[in-house]
């Protein structure tokens, strides 16, 4: 993973209040891979989130996918509990079995309460102790406005909350590091099979998200709605290598988050160019003095990204090593040794760290006593 992409400067763009005229309570533009804010209207109220609570369920099961703690082709056993989940839901019967990958679909497609509960339960044993971690993960991630009371968003309680910016920042976790769940979120129609004690039933999944059909760059991501949070969207697209996110909450109806994500979405494919640096470039070996061996190989932390929204020209990008001449031993492998900085112009516009590429210890007395030795037989 690209840790660099956090060390490049974190541009805020303060957008003119409404100055998109849009009509929902809160809204945020972000790029993904660089997490910029591109637009935002009263991104950081606090707000009941629906079903966009689900990104969160969704998050922690990739993540427990990747660790192996969990894997698609687990069965997932519904509890009771699970199957008795009102609202949205894809009719699970208590004792059914589904895999792992099946109830993401249920999840993603059609926001069905009773999958995201089971996989809760499969994951963490329980509801609450999944909402746990939930919590716990949004306070890692920084999202400090956010507070979870259940894993599929049906609760309208009063401290379950998030805002536009905190959506914003799970969902480019969700996308970014497992971009597998665009897989899912793509999908507009589906059938799954119910096996049950009443028999074999055809059930068809249906996507909530009708910007799959209405805008051709929609790759994703989650809708919701309540009577208390009103619609809800968080929707992902891709144009020209540019990857965005839109986060419309409060909308006061369902055409008004669609035609407002697209808004959003089309103003930011206007304006974003992105430098990409891949850094495969060959860099010089650094000297070492009093060290095992006399030099050593550096390599670069990750890639550099820079996002544009101002017009620039981007061919005008320079890079600049800061790299001493000479280090003395011990180096460790993958400590900073120097930096790559980038400017455009004159302006600094980020950097990537790069680090040494083997530990080299400290040379010893044996050392020094056969490094002459081999002088005195050439």
């Amino acid at each position: 993973m690209l840790v660099l992409l956090f060390l490049t400067p974190a541009h805020r763009v303060q957008a003119e209040e409404n100055s998109l005229n849009l009509s929902s309570k809160s809204v945020i533009l972000m790029e993904e891979s660089t997490g910029q804010v591109i637009y935002e209207q009263n991104s950081t109220e606090q707000l009941s989130p629906a079903s966009i609570t689900k990104i969160m369920t969704l998050l922690l099961t990739f993540e427990a996918i990747s660790q192996g703690n969990a894997a698609l082709t687990d069965q997932v056993i519904v509890s009771e509990y699970a199957s008795s989940m009102g609202g949205s839901q894809v009719y699970l019967a208590q004792g059914e079995q589904q895999t792992l990958e099946t109830m993401i679909k249920c999840i993603v497609v059609s926001s069905g309460n009773d999958a995201s509960v089971a996989v809760a339960e499969h994951i963490a044993g329980s509801e609450e102790a999944f909402v746990q971690k939930m919590n716990d993960k949004a306070a890692a991630l920084g999202m400090v406005d956010t507070h979870f009371e259940d894993c599929c968003g049906l609760t309208e309680s009063d401290n379950h909350y998030t805002t536009a910016r905190d959506v914003a920042i799970m969902s480019r976790e969700l996308s970014y590091y497992y971009p597998e769940v665009l897989n899912y979120s793509g999908i507009w129609m589906e059938n799954i099979v119910h096996d049950t004690p009443r028999g074999r039933e055809v059930f068809g999944l249906s996507s909530t998200n009708k910007l799959l059909k209405q805008y051709p760059y929609a790759t994703g991501l989650k809708t919701g709605f309540t009577s208390k949070a009103m619609f809800c969207l968080s929707a992902t697209a891709t144009k020209d290598g540019i990857d965005l996110i839109a986060v419309i909450m409060g909308a006061p109806d369902s055409k008004t988050r669609f035609s407002e994500a697209q808004v959003l979405l089309n103003h930011g494919f206007a304006l974003c160019k992105l430098y990409v640096d891949s850094n495969q470039d060959v860099l010089p070996q650094i000297a070492i003095e009093q060290g095992k061996e006399d030099v050593v190989e550096l390599q670069y932390q990750g890639e550099y990204r820079y996002l544009d929204i101002k017009g620039s020209d981007l061919s005008q990008v320079t890079k600049q090593l800061e790299l001493p001449q000479v280090v003395e031993a011990p180096v460790q492998e993958g400590e900073v040794a120097g930096m790559a900085r980038y400017y455009l112009g004159d302006v600094s516009i980020g950097g990537v760290p790069i680090l040494y590429g083997a530990t080299v210890e400290r040379s010893g007395y044996w050392d020094c006593f056969m490094d002459i030795l081999e002088l005195f037989l050439l």
